[in-house]
């Protein structure tokens, strides 16, 4: 999956992303992340399409706001998240949800 201008803008209390976030996009837009008071919303709704790099840089953010005391929301259902997400037994808030040890 080929970068697409993955691009990350704040809007209020939302990082609203767009484009396809693969690998290179994460690297890109990793720079920009490193505030994130008042960030209480991961905005995915423009988000064409993501990779399991993607789907990290995600998850990395969710559980920084949660370490904050935040409990993020996640907007959006891009194109590979849903399948990633269950790939990697991660709750639809991005959170590690692991399976019982009997299955």
């Amino acid at each position: 999956m080929a970068s697409n201008s993955a691009s990350v803008q704040r809007n209020g209390a939302s990082l609203v992303f767009s484009g396809v976030l693969d690998r290179a996009a994460v690297t890109a837009l990793w720079p920009s992340l490193a505030a994130l008071d008042g960030v209480q919303q991961l905005d995915l709704a423009a988000v064409t399409g993501l990779d399991s790099a993607g789907l990290a840089l995600l998850a990395e953010l969710a559980a920084r706001l949660r370490a904050n005391g935040t409990a993020p929301t996640i907007i959006g259902s891009p194109d590979g998240f849903t399948d990633l997400s269950a790939a990697y037994r991660l709750a639809p808030t991005l959170d590690f949800h692991a399976l019982s040890a009997a299955s």
